[in-house]
Parts: structure tokens; C-alpha cells; sequence
């Protein structure tokens, strides 16, 4: 009785604070033709994403404002957040989420304006402002994993997401939140299809647990328009000999997973590890993730055919407050700080890159590597129809079998990850394999890309 009440409560108010369409700078997105990479009005989107996890938790409106800004300047366009981390979540100025803290009764009435769903609509408009998705995980996984919510909860909570927001641009709904799609799936079919079947404009994919994809259990559910996976905050050493951790660190093996599967559809690392954070998460004596890392993950995943990569940082992902404690996995600096971390300068580049080779048209092309490497020796290469790239992360030499290359004659430069500047080769003209020798020592982190082109 008390679920069908606070359905119906849920409904009426539901009908009276329908959020406002925004405008349309951020277009609706879609999957492109051939399943491979999203769209936005038609155009090839390359999603650059953020994990600001914790921002409707933590942050006020301007800090909202300090924090969108500074991820717009730096090229980021998704920012992936979390509706109900918890069930008795409040917004920065102590207003619920729920009452009760029942998902099928939002608090919706707010005298002060500034309600937590309120505060949402702010940041949704903020954010579409500036060109930015928001990428919304309706119930965090560890909710519904503890038993806390019924399968009519989150549908009536899943309801009244794509009511409210089914008319705004700039949203795409993350089911799920680290959690294994194959606990408590029941729930997890019924929030992605009642969010399809009410708001069949908004594209739709799975957060999952660290170490696994949601194809692993979603991808011929009709509400999956593509994939998702967590590459996770291990290091090779820290890895057990389970199926989850096959990978390890080679987060291009998902994609390669993904990428051959059939209904064809896009995929990405939507939680490497992040910048800032202990290597394995819980021993704060551990080495610490760096920007070489982070740039490994994306080239490693975009260049084997992601449609884009989410970027993450400790300290930001939580929000971490000047001042406070320490926070958790040891996040120490203020989160203003670490928005301009090294890492999170750098993702420019991989998108800048993308876009000016027009990464709708490439394609993963590892045997025309003559040897591709293992573990942190492993390289990467995408091919178009007149250019090829190759990513090493430690600066190895690369060999080219170029029985794939069309053309005679070649020019060559180097692409840096770090600041985006290019180094010019010389001409070179076709022979069975030709080698490369990246600029610098070979160590870790003197990673670089190779660009082929066709010349003639």
C-alpha cells in the first residue's frame, strides 16, 4: 500500500514540475548508421568525459559554475554525475532528494527554490550553456546491491527521471554505478527499459564494476544504445587470475571485445583509473596514478575504436573540500586545485587529434604493426583511407608492414599527448616495412603518436 501511494504521490507531482526544455546547444545524440561512434544533429560527437560523480552532492551553484567552465575550457563535453548516491543524499544547501528516502517519492516542493531537484534543473542548463552533457546514473549501484530498493521503486523512479527530463537536450542516462550487471538484474532491465520506453530520445548505457562491460550481460537489451566499461585502479601486479581481471590494465581488450560483438555498438572506458588515486584504491602507500597513465588509457582505448574516453580524477571525482578531511582513497587537494591537474590538460589533445583526422573514418588496424607489444610495450594503430596513426606510450620503435598502405610515397611527423605539438618527419617513399624512432629516450610516459599520410 505504502509503494502504491507513494507511486501516485510520485505521478501528480511529477505532472506539476515538468522541468523546462532547454535550448539546442546541446543536440540530442544518437548512434551513427554503422554503430561504431555517437552523433550529435548528425555530426560525428567524440565524447570526452569527466567524472564529477559526487557534484550535485557537493558543489553550489558557483562552484557548479567554477568547475563546468573550467571542464568546457579544457575541451571536456560529458560529465558523468550521480543522481542518489545514497538514498538520503542532500544538495550543497542540505535539501533532499527524497522523502523518506523512498525513490518513488522525490521531494519536489521547495519554498526556498533550491531543491535538490531544483538545483539539477540549474546545473542541467549550466551545463547545456556550455555544450556539456550531463551523464546521469539515476540509483548508484551499491542502493540497490544492499537490498535498500524494490523493483517498483525504481521504476517509479526511473518514471519520473524520463517524465521530468525527456524534453532536455543535453542528457544521457548511465544505469547501473560499479556494480555487476548480474546483481540484482532484474532491477537494472526494468530502470533501462522504463527510461527507454518513456524517454526513447535519450541514449542509454550501463556504468558497470571495475574490470567488466555491460555487454557482459546488456547488449541485446533493446534500452543498451551502446557500451560502457570500468578498466578499474589496478596495476598489473595487483590482479588476481579471475575472470573479471583477465585484462588487467590493457584496457584496449575490452574494445576489442566490444567492438566484435554483433548488434554492432559503440563502446568506452568510462572509469580508468584515475589521476591522483592509489594504484588497487584502499592502501594509501601505494604509488599514486599519473597523467601518463591516464593518456595510456585513452590512446590505448580510443585507438583500438572507442568512441571516446572519460577521464577521472581523486580529488574531483568526490569533490573534495579545502580544508576537510582527508577524503576517500587518500584524496587530500581541494578539488579547485585538482581540476587543472596535468591529466586533465592533456585530453585536449586526444580529442583535438581525433576530430582533425576525422576519427568517424578510421578504423582499428593492429596487423599492420609489425609487433604490437605487450603490457606497456603494446601500440596501438588507427588507419584511414590516407593516414594511418600509431600510439606507443613508452616511445618503442614502430615497424609498418605496409602492404595495407596505399601510395607510394609517405610523409611522417609525431603527435605528442603531452601539449599537442607536432614534430615533422621527412618524406619517405614505400618499402616492405618501414621503421620509426620516436623523438627521446624510450621510458615510460614518452609516449607519442605516429602520423603516416599518404603523399603521392
Amino acid at each position: 500500500m505504502r509503494i502504491i501511494l507513494g507511486l501516485a504521490i510520485c505521478l501528480l507531482l511529477t505532472s506539476a514540475f515538468i522541468a523546462p526544455s532547454t535550448t539546442k546547444n546541446c543536440p540530442n545524440l544518437a548512434v551513427s548508421a554503422n554503430g561504431r561512434y555517437l552523433t550529435a544533429d548528425g555530426k560525428p560527437f567524440f565524447w570526452l568525459g569527466d567524472t564529477g560523480w559526487l557534484l550535485l552532492g557537493k558543489l553550489n551553484r558557483e562552484e557548479t559554475e567554477k568547475y563546468l567552465e573550467t571542464r568546457r575550457v579544457q575541451g571536456f563535453n560529458v560529465i558523468q554525475v550521480m543522481l542518489l548516491h545514497s538514498l538520503s543524499i542532500t544538495n550543497a544547501d542540505g535539501d533532499s532528494a527524497l522523502i523518506g528516502r523512498n525513490p518513488a517519492t522525490p521531494k519536489l516542493s521547495v519554498s526556498s527554490g533550491r531543491g535538490y531537484w531544483e538545483n539539477l534543473d540549474f546545473v542541467l542548463d549550466l551545463a547545456e550553456k556550455k555544450g556539456i552533457y550531463l551523464a546521469l546514473v539515476p540509483i548508484w549501484g551499491s542502493n540497490v546491491k544492499s537490498g535498500h530498493v524494490s523493483n517498483n521503486q525504481a521504476e517509479a523512479f526511473a518514471g519520473f527521471l524520463a517524465r521530468r527530463y525527456r524534453d532536455r537536450s543535453n542528457i544521457i542516462w548511465l544505469n547501473g554505478g560499479d556494480v555487476r550487471g548480474d546483481d540484482s538484474a532484474r532491477i537494472w532491465n526494468t530502470i533501462g527499459n522504463t527510461l527507454k520506453q518513456e524517454d526513447p530520445n535519450h541514449l542509454v548505457t550501463f556504468h558497470p564494476f571495475g574490470r567488466t562491460h555491460s555487454s557482459e550481460w546488456f547488449h541485446n537489451e533493446p534500452w543498451l544504445d551502446f557500451n560502457m566499461f570500468q578498466s578499474g585502479h589496478r596495476d598489473y601486479a595487483q590482479d588476481t587470475a579471475k575472470a573479471d581481471h583477465r585484462y588487467g590494465e590493457d584496457n584496449w581488450r575490452y574494445i576489442q571485445v566490444d567492438y566484435n560483438k554483433s548488434p554492432v555498438k559503440p563502446t568506452l572506458d568510462g572509469e580508468p583509473s584515475y589521476e591522483g588515486i592509489p594504484h588497487g584504491l584502499h592502501d594509501t602507500l601505494q604509488p599514486r596514478w599519473t597523467d601518463s597513465d591516464l593518456r595510456r588509457y585513452a590512446y590505448w582505448s580510443v585507438f583500438s575504436g572507442a568512441c571516446g574516453f572519460t577521464y577521472g580524477n581523486n580529488s574531483v571525482m568526490q569533490m573534495q573540500k579545502r580544508g576537510a578531511k582527508t577524503g576517500g582513497y587518500g584524496a587530500k587537494e581541494p578539488w579547485e586545485q585538482a581540476i587543472y591537474a596535468p591529466g586533465a590538460t592533456q585530453m585536449i589533445h586526444l580529442k583535438n587529434l581525433m576530430q582533425k583526422y576525422h576519427f568517424e573514418a578510421l578504423a582499428p588496424a593492429q596487423s599492420i604493426l609489425q609487433d604490437p607489444g605487450e603490457r606497456y610495450n603494446h601500440l596501438t594503430a588507427l588507419k584511414g583511407e590516407n593516414c594511418l596513426l600509431v600510439y606507443t606510450w613508452n616511445g618503442r620503435n614502430i615497424a609498418i608492414k605496409t602492404a595495407q598502405m596505399e601510395g607510394n610515397k609517405f610523409r611522417y611527423s609525431w603527435y605528442s599527448p603531452r601539449d599537442g605539438k607536432i614534430l615533422s618527419g621527412d618524406k619517405i617513399s614505400k618499402k616492405e616495412t618501414l621503421e620509426f624512432d620516436p623523438p627521446g629516450t624510450g621510458k615510460d610516459g614518452n609516449d607519442w603518436v605516429l602520423i603516416l599520410e599518404k603523399d603521392q
